[in-house]
């Protein structure tokens, strides 16, 4: 269905020419989920844009080739493209935020898939739409087929682009982190709509995501990238079960769950390189545990041909070819001789530059007594405007009567399914929702009662209570730089600071969350969708804050980031007494960090106790059937 040979991206930066995409070749028999996984801006969104020719203005394919069910894509007029294009092939992007026309009701967007791409028009064309909202998890989808972008959820986003992309029943589905915005429930839904389109239509699926679980139970291939190379390719099983190359072992090492709770998470020191620089030796080889002489001077291959050989097994329920690749010397070096023993992920090894694993202190407890935050039964409705002057007739309740506190130090998770009112609830503790909602009932910081506060008193609460959004892009001015961004809060915030103090504290910030100095002075979108979130949280942690509202901070990031993100967290919360209200829908991530979690459900709060037993012993039915729906990773 697809056959990537040797595919070259190159994109015009400020630095030089970026080699993006440096030699990548892959195939994709019909009706096979092939996964795609590696670190934020190791270049696997680009290879989508690439192979739908959808690259940025300042981005081109310098060499190689790419057929789609037998056609050159890359050769073909921009006409023929167009009707291959969300007809044939069907793409979701990463960014639902930014890849929905904020003009457009969301039902008139999978209008113009449909008619674009088939034979349906008018009412037949809208029925279908609405069909397809339902088919994604839309609840009430006539009423919501009306609706702008704007007045949906980041989840129920994603899944307007996921109707979209399937509407028109493509032959072949490109998908970029399809499910990053979702709940465990919808996320489910959406994988098992996935897979009973591929039953019915034999659809290939490229599936580009950082949740190795997800990968476990959808692939039956995996295509490891690092630095713009693909390292690894094997079965899903084998890639579990044995990986091959010590960038992939470190990866499943970074994953957060209950077994690792009060430790540290093997987290890969540093970032990728900048693709700008020409290399001589393996790209890995700085943050590799197992490196030695011949790694810095010579340049690995894949250990056998990246194409699909018609000698190998083929896999029984899809025919595609069985092979195992690796880029790696170690594999090249008879009975490992040469290399350097793997150093052990449970002692420290930063002065070597390869895992940060250095111990925590010893944890204890929150105090049960010192409490930060106490929300008293806190209600928070939207207007609904009717009638030719748009008046306000009623309210429709986005939280209905919660009550929550959090103590110095604690971590308070709150999970639930899309649009269930969690990110409501953190902005409303945040103070965003001013002039905007009816707000009834109390948020006591410290015993200051939050909306209550007006001025300078409100100014300086903002300095004691952060939020980390969950679209980053969103929440980045596209027209600042880095720099301008992260200073932004310091000013604002922090007057006392003098400019050579402020550059010092961002540097610092920037250093933490495992970003390069020098790119400061980049705009967003030069980043990708997983170093802009790492911008994000080192704005919100910058102005030093009591309180974080976390809303999603990992849900963007690859898990080698996550576990850097997550052990930067665990490390200031005991180092400065930070709490988190931490929302999320990653229940490993729950597992690990969090003490208290509460289970929200239609606004309401349905359960909530300690981690440990309210995951092991869930009372309410809909937290039973949450749990129930978290993929699991195979044969780790």
């Amino acid at each position: 269905m697809l056959k990537i040979t040797d595919l070259q991206v190159a994109i015009d930066a400020d630095a030089g020419l970026v080699r993006a995409i440096d030699g990548l070749s892959l195939c994709i028999e019909r009706g096979e989920t092939f996964a795609l996984v590696g670190e934020s801006g190791c270049g696997k969104s680009l290879t989508a844009l690439a192979l739908m020719r959808l690259l940025p203005d300042n981005g081109r394919v310098t060499d190689g080739r790419v057929e789609i069910d037998g056609q050159e894509a890359l050769s073909l007029p921009e006409s023929a493209m167009r009707r291959l294009r969300g007809g044939k092939v069907g793409m979701i992007f990463q960014e639902p935020a930014t890849s929905l026309n904020p003009v457009m009701r969301v039902g008139d967007q999978i209008v113009e898939a449909i008619e674009a791409h088939t034979d349906l028009r008018g009412a037949a064309a809208r029925a279908k739409a609405v069909e397809w909202l339902g088919r994604v998890g839309i609840p009430e989808p006539e009423r919501r087929v009306d609706d702008y972008p704007f007045r949906m959820s980041g989840g129920q986003k994603q899944r307007v682009m996921i109707a979209i992309a399937l509407a028109a029943e493509p032959a072949f589905l490109v998908a970029d982190e399809p499910t990053t915005a979702l709940d465990v429930a919808i996320q489910a839904q959406i994988l098992d709509l996935l897979k009973r389109l591929q039953r019915e239509q034999g659809m290939g699926l490229l599936l580009i995501t950082h949740d190795l679980a997800v990968v476990s139970g959808m692939a039956q291939r995996v295509a490891l990238m690092y630095a713009g190379q693909i390292v690894e390719v094997a079965s899903a099983s084998e890639f579990f079960a044995e990986p091959k190359h010590p960038y992939a072992r470190l990866l499943l090492q970074s994953l957060p769950g209950a077994h690792k709770r009060g430790s540290v998470l093997a987290a890969i020191a540093g970032t990728v390189p900048p693709l700008s620089q020409t290399f001589t030796g393996c790209r890995f080889e700085p943050r590799c545990d197992r490196a030695f002489d011949r790694c810095r001077q010579q340049a690995p291959a894949l250990s056998a041909p990246a194409v699909c050989p018609a000698d190998v097994v083929p896999m029984p329920s899809t025919g595609a070819a069985l092979q195992r690749e690796v880029r790696c010397w170690l594999h090249a070096v008879p009975n490992g001789a040469e290399a350097a023993p793997a150093v052990p992920l449970t002692t420290a090894s930063i002065a070597m530059g390869c895992v940060s694993v250095a111990p925590l202190a010893a944890a204890e407890a929150p105090p049960g007594a010192d409490l930060l935050l106490d929300v008293q039964h806190l209600s928070v409705g939207f207007p609904i405007r009717t009638g030719l002057l748009q008046r306000i007739s009623s309210h429709a309740a986005a939280v209905a009567d919660v009550s929550l506190q959090i103590r110095r130090g604690e971590t308070y998770a709150l999970v639930g399914e899309s649009g269930c009112g969690k990110t409501t609830l953190g902005k409303a503790i945040v103070q965003l929702l001013r002039g905007q909602a009816l707000i009834g009932g109390r948020a006591l910081l410290n015993g200051q009662d939050l909306f209550g506060l007006r001025g300078d008193a409100l100014r300086l609460a903002r300095r004691s209570v952060q939020m980390i959004f969950q679209d980053p892009y969103a929440s980045l001015n596209p027209r600042m730089r880095v720099f301008e961004l992260l200073e932004e809060g310091l000013l604002s915030l922090r007057p006392e600071l003098d400019a050579t103090a402020r550059r010092q504290v961002l540097e610092t910030w920037v250093d933490r969350v495992g970003l390069r100095r020098e790119e400061l002075q980049r705009y967003p979108h030069e980043f990708s969708g997983g170093q802009r979130q790492r911008i994000a949280i080192a704005r919100a942690l910058a102005v030093e804050p009591r309180l974080i509202v976390c809303d999603e901070p990992t849900s963007a990031l690859d898990v080698s980031v996550q576990a850097q993100i997550l052990n930067l967290l665990k490390q200031l919360q005991r180092e400065l007494g930070l709490s988190y209200l931490f929302i999320t829908h990653h229940l490993g991530v729950v597992e690990y960090i969090a003490d208290h979690v509460a289970v929200m459900y239609r606004g309401r709060i349905e359960e909530s106790g300690p981690t440990a037993a309210l995951l092991a012993d869930p009372r309410e039915e809909y937290t039973r059937r949450l749990l129930a729906a978290v993929p699991r990773l195979v044969g780790v």
